[in-house]
């Protein structure tokens, strides 16, 4: 079992992270249930799933930097669950574009896939991600030793291209998108800084 061994306060802790970070899809499939998304609701289905996807994603970023900054050596445990559940909400993200835009069409989605460049870098981003879901375990990191920790800073270019993903998607509200760009630029300049300072 995943928490044998762990004080009871710690499986409260990650229980309770576990549930927070499912809330936004129960919201969700509320809102799908009660009709409540707006004049696009498939839209708005692909839009939320997507933007969690990057909030999970951003998060699982921020581990370090909030480690070292604040000594919360804690939030090590919950690293490998938040970057889970942000390829959870990306996988979802494209699934719901899949089903309700193009309607399970391969032609569209052949053609999506070729001439938009936001699916694509977008569709790269996830491509990346697929690994480092899958080597997540333990026994994995075990497995690859070395090799584990270069597989898994894929998660920097995929973050990367998610936010281009996010950015070429801009109609007018450009505040979003900048608060986006400025927490992963100081997310990955910290890391840059760390690198440098050996």
């Amino acid at each position: 079992m995943v928490l044998s061994g762990v004080k009871p306060f710690s499986v409260i802790r990650w229980w309770t992270l576990f549930l927070l970070l499912l809330v936004p899809l129960l919201l969700l499939i509320r809102d799908i249930i009660e009709n409540n998304l707006g004049a696009d609701p498939a839209r708005t289905v692909v839009t939320e799933l997507g933007f969690w996807a990057m909030t999970w994603l951003w998060l699982t970023l921020a581990v370090t930097p909030l480690r070292k900054q604040f000594n919360w050596s804690w939030l090590m445990r919950f690293r490998r669950m938040f970057g889970l559940y942000a390829f959870f909400y990306a996988a979802l993200h494209l699934l719901a574009f899949t089903a309700f835009l193009i309607e399970w069409r391969l032609d569209l989605l052949v053609r999506e896939l070729t001439k938009r460049p936001y699916i694509i870098v977008g569709t790269i981003a996830l491509l990346l991600l697929l690994p480092l879901a899958v080597t997540s375990t333990r026994a994995m990191q075990r497995k690859l030793g070395k090799r584990w920790l270069q597989l898994h800073r894929l998660i920097y270019p995929a973050s990367l291209l998610v936010l281009l993903h996010f950015i070429w998607q801009i109609r007018s509200d450009f505040g979003q998108h900048l608060f986006f760009a400025l927490l992963l630029a100081i997310m990955l300049g910290y890391r840059l800084y760390l690198k440098k300072r050996g």
